[in-house]
Parts: C-alpha cells; sequence; structure tokens
C-alpha cells in the first residue's frame, strides 16, 4: 500500500530519519564477512520466489492502475511481471551472490625504494540513493548489487509501480533478516511525493554518499540540477546500428531486428540505423520488409525514401530515444559519416559495427567514444546481466567512475593501504 505523508516537514522529517538508519545499518553491512552477505542474497532470492503471489498481486494492482492512468505500451511492458520474470528477478539475484567478492580486493599493489608497500583495495561507497522509474526489476537488482558491494541503499521507484516495489522490498527485507544482518540495509521510500526525491537529493543531512538516477532525460537532468551529493548518471539509450559496406547482409538483417524489435522499451534498444550508401539499394528494403511486418514505422533521410517509401526524419529524430517501434534511418558515406553522426547525435549509450571487415570493425571500436561499443552483436546486449554481473544499477555513460554496465564493481571506491617499518620523510 501507498503511504501518504501529508506535509513538507513531516516528509522530511520522514527522509531524513530513513538516511540516519541506512547510515546506522552501513557498518554492519560493510563490516559483515563476504559470506554473510552471500548467505543474505541467496535468502533474498529464495523470498522473491516465497512471496511470487504476493509480487505478483501487487504488479496487477499496478497494472490496473497503469491502464485507467493511459499508460503507454512501452511502459506497461516495462512494468509488468509475470512468473517468468519474476523468476528472471529470483535467478538475477542468485547469479549475484555467486560472484566473488568485491570487497578487500587489491587493485594493486607495489613496494616504493624506500621499502614502503602500497595497496590499492576496493572498500564501499557507503550509502546509495537509487532514483528510478516504472520497472520493478531495478528494486531487487538494486537492492542485490548493494549487499553485494557492501553498500546500504535507500530506494525512490517510481510512483507506476510503487507496490511492485513495495512487495519487492519487504522480501529482500526479509532476506536480510535472515542472514543476520539490519533490514535498514534496504529501504524503499514509502510516499511518491516528489519532495521526498528532493530531500534525497539534498544528502539526508549527510547520509547519503551516492545517487544515482535511472530514467528518463527529464529525470535524469533533474537529478544532476539538483543534487548535492555524487552522482552516477544512467543518461538516455540513443542506441545506433551501423551496417559498414563489408557487413555480411543476413547477418545485417537479423541483428538489425533483434536490436530494434526484441524490446522496444529498454535503453539497449537502437534506435537509428545507418548504412553504408554502396549496399542501402540492396539491404534496406530486404531490413525494412522484416521490420514493418513486425509493427515497426520508419522515418528516413531523402536516401532512404528514395529506396523505400517511409515518413521523412527531421532534426529531432536523430536525437530521439523513442523506447517505441520507430526507427530513424539515415544513409551515410562510409565509416567516418557513421562515427561523424554518432558523435554528433549519440547519449554515449551502445553502438555497434556490422561488418566483416577487422579493420573498420577496429576503427569503429577505437573512434567511438561510448560506453558499449560492439561488432556483430545486437545493442540490446547492452545489459550487466549479459556481461555476466547478474544484473546492473544502470549504463554509466560518464567519463567519471563506472562506465557502462555498472555492477557490484562499480559499487565501490577504494582506499590505499601503506605498510612501512618506520620509514620517516626526509
Amino acid at each position: 500500500m501507498t503511504v501518504h505523508v501529508p506535509t513538507h516537514d513531516a516528509i522530511e522529517t520522514m527522509m531524513l530519519d530513513i538516511g540516519q538508519r541506512a547510515r546506522a545499518a552501513a557498518k554492519a553491512v560493510r563490516d559483515a564477512p563476504g559470506a554473510a552477505r552471500t548467505f543474505a542474497l541467496k535468502a533474498m532470492a529464495a523470498r522473491i520466489r516465497a512471496a511470487a503471489p504476493e509480487i505478483l498481486a501487487a504488479n496487477a494492482a499496478d497494472l490496473e492502475r497503469g491502464r485507467r492512468d493511459g499508460l503507454s505500451a512501452p511502459m506497461m511492458d516495462r512494468l509488468a511481471l509475470d512468473s517468468a520474470r519474476l523468476e528472471a528477478i529470483a535467478a538475477g539475484v542468485d547469479a549475484i551472490a555467486a560472484q566473488d567478492e568485491p570487497l578487500g580486493a587489491v587493485i594493486a599493489d607495489w613496494t616504493r625504494p624506500n621499502g614502503l608497500r602500497i595497496q590499492r583495495v576496493r572498500i564501499p561507497v557507503g550509502v546509495i540513493g537509487i532514483i528510478y522509474e516504472s520497472r520493478p526489476n531495478v528494486t531487487a537488482d538494486a537492492g542485490a548489487l548493494c549487499i553485494r558491494s557492501g553498500n546500504c541503499v535507500i530506494l525512490r521507484g517510481g510512483s507506476d509501480a510503487i507496490d511492485s516495489s513495495t512487495a519487492l522490498t519487504a522480501a529482500l527485507r526479509l532476506g536480510l533478516q535472515d542472514a543476520g544482518l539490519p533490514a535498514d540495509a534496504i529501504q524503499l521510500v514509502p510516499t511518491t511525493d516528489r519532495a521526498a526525491v528532493g530531500s534525497l537529493l539534498r544528502g539526508l543531512g549527510g547520509a547519503v554518499d551516492l545517487i544515482v538516477p535511472r530514467g528518463g532525460k527529464s529525470l535524469v537532468a533533474r537529478v544532476q540540477d539538483e543534487a548535492r551529493v555524487p552522482v552516477l548518471a544512467h543518461l538516455e539509450g540513443l542506441c545506433h546500428t551501423y551496417i559498414h559496406t563489408g557487413a555480411d547482409a543476413a547477418k545485417a538483417v537479423a541483428l538489425t531486428v533483434n536490436a530494434k524489435m526484441r524490446r522496444t522499451g529498454i535503453c539497449g534498444s537502437t534506435e537509428t540505423l545507418l548504412l553504408d550508401r554502396s549496399i542501402a539499394a540492396d539491404l534496406l528494403p530486404v531490413i525494412a520488409a522484416e521490420l514493418t511486418a513486425r509493427g515497426c514505422e520508419l522515418r528516413g533521410d531523402a536516401a532512404a525514401q528514395a529506396i523505400v517509401p517511409m515518413t521523412a526524419a527531421t532534426e529531432e529524430d536523430w536525437r530521439t530515444e523513442y523506447l517505441a517501434p520507430i526507427l530513424a534511418v539515415r544513409v551515410v558515406d562510409g565509416i567516418e559519416a557513421a562515427i561523424t553522426h554518432i558523435a554528433t547525435y549519440g547519449s554515449g549509450h551502445t553502438d555497434c559495427i556490422v561488418t566483416e571487415d577487422a579493420e573498420a570493425a577496429e576503427r569503429f571500436l577505437r573512434e567511438v567514444d561510448s560506453a558499449i561499443v560492439l561488432v556483430n552483436a545486437s545493442t540490446q546486449f547492452a545489459d550487466g546481466g549479459e556481461f555476466g554481473f547478474g544484473a546492473e544499477i544502470g549504463i554509466g555513460t560518464g567519463r567519471l567512475h563506472a562506465r557502462g554496465p555498472v555492477g557490484a564493481e562499480g559499487l565501490t571506491t577504494y582506499k590505499y593501504l601503506v605498510r612501512g617499518t618506520g620509514q620517516t620523510r626526509p
């Protein structure tokens, strides 16, 4: 059930209390043996499975409210859970439990000429605030990744998924208790009032060490504008698939269709298709037929329209993350033009080249400055689970700290351990 807090002062008081409880739990989570965190994660997965009827019932309530509120089809797809999706969520938590313990890992180890031994080792960030929209799986992914990395987390999910997130959080907290860890290591903000977001962005009196926004452009922009603590940004997924003149035709068709249509509402979905002019006349009709048969609308430049009838693309289409069965299409004059287009319009998320030309592939890998750059693989692989991380907190598109799929390791920082034998500095 949604808890509505009536006044701004009451929300601020509630949020400060949440922050204090998270900070109090942080030491216990950090200092617990890695085996205890592993046990907690396995217990969390078991609790999700045991609570499946309650979680699916809560999701049904969210879906019914979404239908009444007129949520778009992609948003409803992101929101929806069924038995298979819920099992995938639990399996993701199990996969995180099976990962190596990141805390205490020695990143570097060296000895100075004066005999000082210096080690750089992984430690938790501390308390992480995660603000996300209508994807219930993020609740479990974020909670599990934060525990694996020794952090506490304050979750502020979207109002559309409040019942699902509440039910999932209850299961996660029971798993923590099963392991003897404080339940307050995972807390869900129990109100949909936006004033709670403002409190979280101000840092809850110093309790919050990092904010991670996961959602659309407007959410990320607000977080970046208002946050008073560091932000690990997950920007929009304006992803490109570029079909080079050296592409295998069958591979190009299959990859494009999968990259766009497997799930159109996820950040790894291709939003713009680039084709070399030398192969466009032969390949574009085949690709277009496959896409339109699946209900995809095409919006192309003049060259693309001359080959296949489609809506004329505007300048805005090159900058749009549709999250829907819509694809912008541009014909380009070679790899240089493709790389320039991606640099001009892309979001630094995920971009792919389809080619059998090894030299072209290596140039694309080297020169495209995105968090994930692929050769001959669907952009829909932009996912922490597909990278072997079990899950992800988001796709980091900045250049500082974690980049690409952010798993447990990406939620750690480090400190230096220096061991001497009595050295003094001259």
